[in-house]
């Protein structure tokens, strides 16, 4: 990202900081008030539609509305991963979907987008509790 403002900066701030989870436009801008940024509704939006398309944030679509989470590998190579039982997304960098991507592209003809691709099933704690 060659050029960044203040309150871009402070957006992504405050998505970094739920690196563990993702946040709502909303949520979003109850924080940056909290903690002083004097910004709108609009300008949130606006950052992080930029934020996206500068692969530092993965804007995630659910039945709720949409979400964002931090991306530390703007590169590619990452994909989420949604536990179907409690919900959370899981944001992972894994070198093993490359070939997989590859694959799918030259034997199926179809090029996945690593940044909206996101897979379901369980997560370690529910599948740990449902082994119980």
């Amino acid at each position: 990202m060659p050029y960044t403002t203040r309150q871009q900066r402070a957006v992504l701030n405050c998505i970094a900081a739920h690196q563990d989870g993702h946040v709502t436009a909303l949520e979003l801008l109850e924080e940056l008030h909290r903690q002083g940024e004097p910004v709108g509704l609009a300008t949130v939006y606006r950052q992080l539609e930029r934020l996206e398309q500068a692969g530092r944030i993965h804007k995630i679509n659910t039945e709720e509305g949409a979400c964002y989470q931090y991306c530390d590998h703007p590169d590619g190579g990452c994909c989420l991963l949604k536990c179907e039982q409690c919900g959370r997304i899981y944001h992972t960098d894994c070198a093993h979907l490359g070939p997989l991507y590859r694959h799918i592209a030259a034997e199926h003809h179809f090029v996945i987008n690593p940044r909206k691709t996101m897979l379901y099933g369980l997560c370690a704690a529910c599948r740990k509790a449902e082994d119980k």
